[in-house]
């Protein structure tokens, strides 16, 4: 087997940058829920990179890497084979890329993981639109299930060889597979648990802004190994992936800021920390296609439109918790269209590039195929799948349940103790109150808790 170190040592890189954006983004959502709902949002993320790896190695990565054969039936086109179950074959063996014309450049291993990588953070986004009120047992189980019936097969269907490759669809990083895909099972399971008791009744404020920067930060870090890792190379295409998601997000959150303060008068934390993850959807499918001043262009839009597109909930009646309708599913169309009017990677055939580089309408055509066809096959199934657990298992948890709080009702935890912190408090101001008097005579008048007058006699009753 022969390898490139250089590729290798990148890959590798590139696979932990992606799988810290998981834990990252349980921080974002993690502090975009109210305080009684933190720990089981960031569960919701963490589980899922248990139940996806197990999954993944057991059968993921050969339903939707292996041809199954050598044929180009109907099979071939729509699922990957077995033959790399529990990751048979993969050992010892180099990845040559899906049409065998790439030279051996790393592992088998190493793209497996890479690819493992994105199937764990996708099942995580969903989780997004349904906090504060699904039954944590049941997320367990939807995320196997939609990994299995939805995940697999799209990421076939445009990365493996299946009937969206073959027509030629573009997609760089995922923004079909990815972002459309988790964002339309989002808006599928948030029609099936319904609204949170006391939605637009009652202030639903994120409770931590600091977790939420901090998980916008990991995540804008680990993409630059979702997208530039994207490449499966060290090269010109790689940097170009690079710089354009940096360009990209940085104008995202420039434009959302922009329609914050027009709007509202103010530009907020949360919405930069939004702007960037809309900027950053956006230009993954894009970023290895396009121009630099191109992904500045889709970055605006992304920003703009996503700072609307959030609001649309409210219009239109349903309960997309955090936003993954109007950041992923929204961004990941802007991205993927954007394309077809855009594209202009030097090594694409004429037909592949953008309207506005001569492409013509085909390739436009395929940018809004891809994402109407992933978009409809991932809303039905995972409405499918959402009712089938709700009607055996129950999805959503009880109304009681809900308004004392998902942490403590599900996981018997709160995400912080402020009891203890309050207790603690109170004996060190007792403390401190009770030695500064413990020397005086009696009577000698001192500071009480609220600083009035008042005698030792007073602090010791």
């Amino acid at each position: 087997m022969k390898i490139d170190g250089g590729t290798t040592a990148w890959m590798l890189v590139s696979a932990a940058l992606v799988l810290l954006m998981t834990p990252g983004l349980a921080f974002f959502y993690g502090g975009m829920t109210r305080a009684k709902s933190v720990l089981n949002m960031m569960m919701m993320s963490f589980v899922s990179i248990v139940v996806v790896t197990v999954l993944w190695v057991l059968y993921g990565h050969s339903l939707t890497f292996d041809p199954a054969g050598d044929g180009e039936g109907f099979v071939q086109k729509v699922i990957g084979g077995l033959d790399h179950l529990g990751l048979t074959g993969l050992i010892d063996t180099a990845y040559e890329g899906l049409l065998k014309e790439t030279s051996d450049n790393m592992p088998n291993l190493v793209y497996s993981m890479f690819q493992m990588t994105f199937a764990i953070i996708t099942v995580a986004l969903i989780s997004g639109a349904i906090a504060d009120r699904a039954k944590f047992g049941a997320w367990v189980v939807f995320a196997g299930v939609w990994a299995t019936v939805v995940y697999f097969p799209v990421a076939h269907w445009v990365w493996g060889g299946g009937w969206l490759a073959t027509m030629g669809i573009e997609d760089f990083a995922g923004g079909t597979v990815v972002h459309i895909n988790a964002g339309a099972a989002a808006l599928a399971l948030a029609l099936v648990l319904g609204r949170r008791t006391g939605w637009r009744k009652e202030p639903m404020r994120p409770h931590n802004l600091t977790l939420v920067l901090l998980g916008a930060a990991l995540l804008w870090f680990g993409w630059f190994g979702f997208n530039a890792g994207s490449e499966l190379a060290v090269d010109s295409t790689t940097a170009l992936a690079f710089i354009n998601t940096q360009i990209a997000t940085a104008v995202a959150v420039g434009g959302w800021l922009i329609v914050e303060k027009l709007r509202d008068g103010h530009a907020t934390s949360l919405g930069a920390a939004s702007g960037a993850v809309a900027g950053l959807v956006a230009i993954t499918p894009a970023c290895g296609f396009v121009d630099p001043w191109a992904a500045a262009l889709i970055g605006l839009l992304a920003g703009v439109a996503c700072a609307y597109a959030v609001g649309l909930k409210y219009r239109l009646g349903f309960d997309d918790s955090l936003d993954v309708v109007g950041v992923h599913l929204v961004g990941g169309v802007i991205g993927a269209v954007a394309l077809g009017f855009l594209a202009n990677y030097p090594f694409l055939p004429q037909q592949g590039k953008g309207l506005f580089f001569g492409g013509g309408l085909g390739q436009l055509g395929l940018q809004v195929l891809g994402p109407v066809a992933v978009g409809l096959y991932s809303f039905v199934m995972s409405w499918i799948i959402g009712k089938i657990i709700d009607r055996t298992m129950g999805f959503r948890i009880g109304a009681e349940q809900e308004i004392a709080g998902i942490d403590i009702t599900q996981h018997a935890e709160t995400g912080y103790d402020l009891g203890t912190v309050h207790a603690s408090g109170v004996a060190a101001l007792s403390g401190s109150v009770a030695g500064s008097t413990a020397g005086a005579p009696a009577g000698t008048p001192s500071a009480g808790a609220n600083g009035e007058k008042t005698t030792s006699k007073k602090v010791e009753a």
